[in-house]
């Protein structure tokens, strides 16, 4: 068991310092953040915590799984590692390869 604790079911007014001092009546709180869309700025309703030991992280988890808080029943588990994504960025597909032979149709370089 890790450390780190996801949150999810927030609030969109949920702050890092209310996040923090939710877990910290369960240990030590070594950081809590809430995520944030990067163009509004606005709560995407969930964040992590990071417990200071995995016995605090197992004891919050247990304790706020389904608590009720801001009005907002919470769900509350061990963070999983952030998967791969895939989409933009890595390898480019089909077009033109700059020398006029690919891509068919006119030759734009």
């Amino acid at each position: 068991m890790g450390n780190k604790i996801y949150v999810g079911g927030l609030s969109y007014a949920t702050t890092d310092k209310q996040l923090e001092e939710l877990f910290a009546q369960h240990g030590t709180v070594e950081s809590a953040r809430v995520i944030t869309d990067k163009f509004t700025g606005r709560s995407k309703g969930f964040g992590f915590v990071e417990m200071g030991s995995s016995a605090e992280a197992q004891s919050a988890i247990q304790a706020l799984n389904g608590h009720e808080f801001d009005g907002r029943s919470l769900t509350v588990n061990e963070a999983r590692p952030q998967e791969k994504r895939s989409g933009f960025g890595g390898e480019r597909r089909g077009g033109s390869d700059r020398t006029g032979s690919g891509g068919g149709g006119r030759n734009r370089w």
